[in-house]
């Protein structure tokens, strides 16, 4: 604990010079010293706190986040390389700027926070480059990403967007959550068609698990499903050499055309369909994120990384679920390692660029549609709990579920965001003229609601 060093008085200083001691110099250069020494001990408590928090099922969310985010997320990424012509050192230093970019989000602001925060890399963003990064400049390109970063930047840091954030009742943010969850789940059970003997191993293992330790299910589904998918011969491992990953800074060249025509619908759907989504969870999980640090901290990283191909680094929505819930640890306070480990995990993967990926895309997809599944369930229930446990917001809710999980897009932003918006409409013509119940203000408060949210305004750190 941080102890106060007081500086001397006036009367103080003057009667120590009578009495010939130290000079005001001398004294100064004894506080410094003194707060020097404070500052190291608090860094090395705080280590030593990390060393004493981190947990094995911590280190496995934080595996699991990683094999999801690199073997589905990421090939979109890939496929908009294709699409602009990319050379191959381009492409290299594109999956080196994200990882890294999120690599070091995570683990900075995990630490500074004390919660999970899983940074990523804006997968709409890269859909919306598919269509659009052919049409300019590569230079161009990254000039347009450099604008939207800075736009991020300012806008987080002003505080204006979590602001709006707040005005969203609990239980439509929860229900954005659960419709976002919801494909996860139905996919772990339709991998049962593609490989039913993983998937079964999966699954089984899970339940079994569960049984006897929560903590552990999903570790233990891991290990068999890899067991399994080996020994079937479903994993294809040969052809993959390691070698370290060359960033290549690209000067930017800012052009009004790709600025309108792929800055600012980055923004936008940066913000809307990753940004609110991965605040969401974190309230759902029960902490009070300070949006101005985690949305302006992670868009100066994209600032930083732009140069290098990175388009977006931001908050991570379904990844972060995997590390927010009871599997990651059961004590809320002891889950902020697997944001550690998630985010040594991507600077691992990013130093060594296509081999790792190369790895983790040779992993079966129904396994990793199985193993999603499974660590998405807690996540999943908690959003729906929430959704539905008032029964004066149970439709709002509801809207914003089906809308979420309907996977619809509307000027190229996804489905999160309109669920967002759709709730919040039915929420406000619903309630319109009526008086909050007693009963709703009372268990608001005591927090007995689930996915219940922190008042604004009181950020954990």
């Amino acid at each position: 604990m941080r102890t106060a060093v007081p500086a001397l008085t006036s009367v103080e200083r003057a009667a120590t010079r009578t009495a010939g001691g130290p000079s005001d110099r001398e004294d100064q250069a004894v506080i410094t010293t003194t707060r020097t020494t404070t500052r190291t001990a608090d860094r090395t408590a705080q280590r030593r706190s990390f060393v004493a928090d981190a947990s094995l099922s911590s280190f496995v969310a934080a595996l699991i986040a990683i094999v999801v985010s690199y073997s589905g997320p990421i090939m979109i990424v890939l496929t908009a390389a294709q699409a602009g012509h990319l050379t191959q050192t381009q492409t290299t230093s594109w999956l080196w700027a994200l990882s890294i970019g999120a690599g070091l989000s995570s683990i900075a602001l995990s630490l500074k926070t004390r919660m999970p925060v899983i940074a990523g890399w804006s997968t709409p963003g890269a859909a919306l480059l598919v269509t659009s990064i052919a049409q300019y400049s590569y230079p161009a390109a990254i000039g347009a990403f450099v604008i939207s970063a800075l736009t991020i930047t300012l806008i987080g840091f002003s505080g204006v967007f979590g602001k709006l954030i707040a005005l969203v009742p609990d239980a439509v943010v929860s229900a954005m959550l659960a419709g976002i969850l919801f494909s996860f789940g139905i996919d772990a059970f339709r991998a049962v068609g593609q490989g039913p003997l993983v998937t079964a191993a999966v699954l089984l293992g899970y339940i079994f698990a569960k049984r006897f330790s929560a903590r552990y299910a999903v570790l233990a589904a891991l290990v068999l499903g890899v067991l399994t998918a080996a020994l079937s011969g479903g994993l294809r491992l040969t052809g993959i050499t390691f070698h370290l990953a060359s960033p290549l800074w690209t000067t930017p060249a800012f052009d009004l055309a790709a600025i309108i025509g792929i800055g600012v619908p980055l923004f936008a759907v940066t913000m809307a369909s990753q940004n609110a989504p991965g605040l969401a969870v974190l309230h759902a999980s029960g902490h009070r994120p300070n949006d101005r640090l985690l949305i302006g901290g992670t868009g100066l990283a994209s600032l930083v990384m732009a140069p290098f191909g990175g388009h977006a680094v931001n908050l991570a929505a379904i990844t972060a679920a995997i590390c927010t819930g009871e599997e990651a640890h059961p004590d809320t306070r002891k889950r902020y390692p697997a944001g550690v480990f998630c985010g040594l995990l991507y600077l691992l993967v990013g130093t060594f660029g296509a081999a790792l990926l190369g790895v983790f895309t040779a992993l079966p997809k129904e396994l990793v549609a199985a193993i999603a599944g499974v660590a998405l369930l807690g996540a999943l229930m908690s959003g729906l709990s929430g959704a539905m446990a008032l029964p004066e917001h149970r439709e709002p809710a509801l809207v914003t579920f089906l809308v979420t999980a309907s996977g619809m897009a509307l000027f190229g932003i996804g489905s999160a965001f309109w669920g967002l918006i759709f709730g919040l409409v039915a929420h406000l013509v619903l309630t319109a003229g009526r008086r909050s119940s007693g009963r709703h203000v009372s268990r608001a408060r005591r927090g007995s609601a689930p996915g219940r949210r922190p008042r604004p305004g009181r950020p954990d750190r």
